[in-house]
């Protein structure tokens, strides 16, 4: 794609990105409120069966999920037009999903303005190394990886590590402001979780709590990995990387069941979103029908997205995902060849 027509593109999706009170009014309405009766409605159907309790605190979870794609767009001032409100929704929708506000905003911040880009990976990012970068780490180095690659530690301890430590600790060369969101999180959060312990019992924070939390945290860890980590992803060096082909090639179109859609804010559309990010999520399904060159993005739907699991390394040369077996082999073979190359040195000079 040309820079002209990359221009043209932006210049295409720029009209959606404009907040609307009274939708962003009505989403508030339909995500918050029934987090809360679900959340109570789970509380109470633990007198009746543990399992009807569960399938409550799915429900909420789901609700959970809703409120963080609201949190998300308070982040990107584009849920409302003034800057405080968005601040202020950002931090009580902060304490809900458990994410510091002025903290979280930072880093998202930082991922949209590097994602694909192979030389400012780190912050706000799924841990991605290369082939090449894997062939000269160090055994701890690869053990440490492999570890944080595993499904069971990246989606089953992801969320207790996102939650009880990542979310809670600044940064040392955090401002006053984002320091100071961030205790006042955690601050409520403690005191919220007194409250459960104290007025309901530890039943509520076992049984309710601590699920729909955790199934909220599995959830979203879910769609952020997936929806950049697909067989022809985009990622470049510093030198070629490039912000329109990074947003439309490097993010999916995750294209999910229409109430699944509602229920994660209509994120599937997520190379929408990296081209535009102040395009809030109640315009991205309209900015992609109505812009023909955004349909030409990667799509995955449910089924398709689950290959993702097995992507492990990025090959920089085939522009394209591997898996640890793949890369096993290729160590294999490259071992194999400086054998045979050693062997028929030693054959030469004898």
């Amino acid at each position: 794609m040309s820079k002209q027509k990359q221009a043209q593109l932006r210049k295409d999706v720029m009209p959606f990105a404009t907040s609307k009170t009274k939708t962003s009014i009505v989403q508030l309405l339909n995500t918050i409120p029934p987090f809360f009766i679900l959340w109570i409605l789970a509380y109470q159907s633990l007198a009746v069966s543990i399992w009807l309790s569960l399938l409550c605190s799915i429900a909420a979870a789901g609700f959970m999920v809703r409120t963080f794609i609201i949190f998300h767009d308070c982040a990107h001032q584009s849920f409302f037009k003034k800057p405080k409100l968005n601040r202020l929704l950002g931090t009580i929708t902060g304490v809900i999903t458990h994410f510091p506000f002025e903290k979280w905003k930072r880093e998202h911040a930082i991922h949209h303005a590097t994602s694909g880009n192979l030389d400012q990976r780190g912050t706000g990012d799924i841990w991605i190394m290369t082939v090449e970068e894997y062939e000269k780490a160090t055994k701890w180095e690869r053990l440490q990886y492999r570890l944080y690659r595993n499904p069971i530690i990246l989606f089953g301890l992801g969320p207790f590590s996102l939650f009880l430590y990542s979310n809670r600790i600044n940064r040392k060369d955090a401002k006053k402001k984002e320091r100071k969101n961030t205790y006042i999180i955690n601050i409520s959060l403690i005191v919220i979780y007194c409250l459960i312990g104290f007025l309901l019992g530890w039943q509520a924070l076992v049984f309710v709590q601590l699920p729909i939390a955790y199934i909220a945290g599995f959830l979203g860890i879910w769609l952020f990995y997936v929806q950049h980590q697909f067989e022809d992803s985009y990622f470049e060096n510093e030198s070629e990387w490039d912000y329109v082909k990074a947003a439309v090639d490097g993010s999916s179109y995750y294209k999910l069941p229409k109430w699944l859609e509602w229920m994660t804010g209509s994120i599937g559309y997520h190379h929408v979103h990296h081209l535009a990010p102040k395009v809030p999520n109640y315009h991205l399904e309209q900015a992609h029908r109505e812009t023909p060159p955004l349909h030409n993005a990667t799509i995955i739907t449910l089924k398709t997205s689950l290959k993702s699991i097995k992507f492990r390394l990025y090959d920089e040369e085939q522009k394209t995902f591997i898996s640890f077996r793949e890369m096993k082999h290729r160590l294999n073979q490259s071992k194999n060849q400086r054998i045979t190359t050693a062997k028929s040195t030693s054959t030469i000079r004898s």
